[in-house]
């Protein structure tokens, strides 16, 4: 696994997934947000909580985001939204000490990719204390609420902050958002999750490392 080490030292650039990857997927942080989308669609659509949630997962399904879905067919206002799901208790995200100094010690440009809100983004990093460590943050509004892994969100990344595919890191939880980026030439690492619409397919060939601790990963690396 570890053999891809002198072409990872070699790289000048890390995109990183925010949601799940930079903190732990047990601080549940989405079950909140989850939630909400649920009430927003609702509300949106004059329907029961019961009826809400088949909505939110088949336009989720079929579009990556419930947000695709709601814009589609029922010319939601994104910045309504975005707003609202977002409006979430940041209280179970402590400050990642171990991420701080992992990330302070890695060489290269640093840039979020999400397919939250840029605000969600900065309140996360604010919790987590990293802050400092990133010059970009390239969030659903950029994608023009394309959502990963359409491949073009990752090409106007690449585009906008000048990145070399081949000196590139793509870092997720979501295994499938991966595969954009490898085929692009970036290096991929999988943030292994229990969540079952994360985890790779039998026969992936796109995921180049896995951890189960990101900033113990990183570390090593340097």
């Amino acid at each position: 696994m570890m053999n891809h080490n002198h072409t990872l030292a070699d790289l000048d650039t890390w995109v990183f997934d925010l949601d799940n990857t930079l903190y732990p997927a047990s601080t549940r942080l989405f079950d909140q947000v989850d939630r909400r989308i649920g009430e927003f669609v609702a509300h949106a659509l004059g329907i029961n909580a019961t009826e809400a949630r088949l909505v939110q997962k088949s336009y989720f399904r079929e579009h990556g985001t419930t947000l695709r879905g709601m814009m589609l067919n029922h010319a939601t206002d994104p910045k309504h939204f975005m707003d609202y799901v977002h409006d979430i208790d940041l209280g179970q995200v402590v400050s990642d000490t171990a991420l701080d100094e992992a990330l302070a010690t890695l060489p290269g440009r640093k840039i979020i990719y999400t397919n939250a809100s840029a605000t969600h983004a900065e309140r996360v990093m604010d919790k987590l204390g990293i802050s400092r460590h990133f010059s970009g943050i390239f969030d659903i509004t950029e994608a023009g609420y394309v959502p990963k892994p359409e491949t073009a969100g990752y090409a106007t990344v690449i585009e906008r902050f000048s990145i070399a595919p081949g000196r590139a890191a793509m870092v997720e939880d979501m295994a499938r958002n991966l595969l954009p980026a490898k085929q692009l030439g970036m290096t991929t690492l999988w943030v292994r999750t229990d969540d079952d619409h994360a985890q790779p397919l039998d026969g992936d060939t796109h995921i180049d490392h896995v951890t189960d601790d990101l900033a113990g990963w990183l570390k090593a690396i340097v």
